[in-house]
């Protein structure tokens, strides 16, 4: 009888321990559960950007807004200008950029393949929308965009392939029209920057440029006659501006934080005369991905003419 209590004892016991040890078990997954769910606040912010001028001047003349940003957020925030819009992308999907001063293009591209989320976009000259330019030397037999339709053979220059003004809407702006081959119709030149396609122009009587509207401002200052040397000839469609993007996994009250912190800019003077040098921007406002819907549409089109 005695061993007969002792091994409903023992028995009892171990039924216990068992208990003790799966209570524990279950404690510690579901610490780990909400350790998961818990998205950690960054130590450090950067910023993407893609040079729309020369990459160093982009460099020197963010540097103040580094430093407000770091100020207002309470963490130290980087700005890392990118070679394209191909490597902004890429860096915001693995989480090396945070920040990402995306063409409308961009944002779709990285929306698609990254869940980045547009939170802002730039307000030129009262709009928060744009076109791109067809632009000519002034001694160019070129006088509309139709005219490139029997001008075969013609350099164009632009700033990258992924640019929504630069060749995206341009592009499927020539095709409307009639252009099936654009690599058989035109010499494409990749040039790295809206300035920098309106430049190869000026030595250039045998090609056009396609850029930002009106890209001839940035040579205004040091080159007055620009507007006499550049002709413009057309426009594409109305393009929604360009973004301030987020990467996926910030914490929500960091994003609602960096929202507040660049509409702040709008009251700033210092911060928008530098959003202005780097982008021309004169404003900012709070934008959402439904109203790219016009950019991913062109992109279809775009897309499925030349893969034929």
């Amino acid at each position: 009888m005695k061993k007969y209590l002792l091994l409903v004892l023992t028995a009892m016991l171990m039924l216990v321990v068992a208990a003790c040890g799966s209570s524990e078990e279950a404690s510690k997954d579901t610490e780990q559960t909400g350790s998961e769910a818990t998205v950690e606040m960054p130590d450090k912010l950067t910023m993407g950007f893609i040079p729309s001028q020369e990459a160093d001047r982009i460099a020197d003349t963010v540097k103040p807004l580094e430093a407000k940003l770091s100020e207002v957020l309470g963490i130290e925030v980087e700005a890392r200008v990118m070679v394209d819009f191909v490597g902004l992308v890429e860096g915001m999907r693995t989480g090396h950029i945070d920040i990402g001063f995306l063409n409308p293009f961009g944002f779709v591209q990285a929306e698609n393949r990254a869940d980045v989320e547009v939170i802002l976009k730039s307000v030129r000259n009262g709009s928060a929308s744009y076109r791109a330019q067809f632009s000519v030397n002034a001694d160019s037999d070129i006088h509309t965009i139709e005219d490139l339709l029997e001008a075969e053979g013609l350099a164009w220059y632009y700033p990258d392939t992924l640019s929504t003004s630069g060749f995206l809407f341009p592009a499927a702006h020539l095709m409307d029209i009639g252009v099936e081959n654009l690599d058989a119709h035109f010499n494409q030149v990749v040039v790295g920057g809206h300035d920098s396609a309106i430049g190869a122009i000026l030595d250039d009587v045998n090609a056009f440029a396609t850029t930002f509207e009106d890209a001839r401002d940035r040579f205004e200052a040091e080159r007055p006659e620009i507007m006499d040397e550049i002709r413009v000839i057309g426009y594409t469609n109305e393009i929604p501006n360009d973004t301030i993007s987020l990467r996926a996994g910030l914490p929500e009250e960091l994003k609602e934080a960096i929202t507040n912190a660049f509409l702040a800019f709008n009251d700033d003077e210092e911060m928008i005369q530098i959003m202005n040098e780097v982008y021309t921007w004169d404003a900012i406002e709070a934008a959402t991905s439904e109203e790219y819907d016009v950019v991913r549409d062109v992109f279809a089109i775009f897309e499925d003419q030349l893969s034929q």
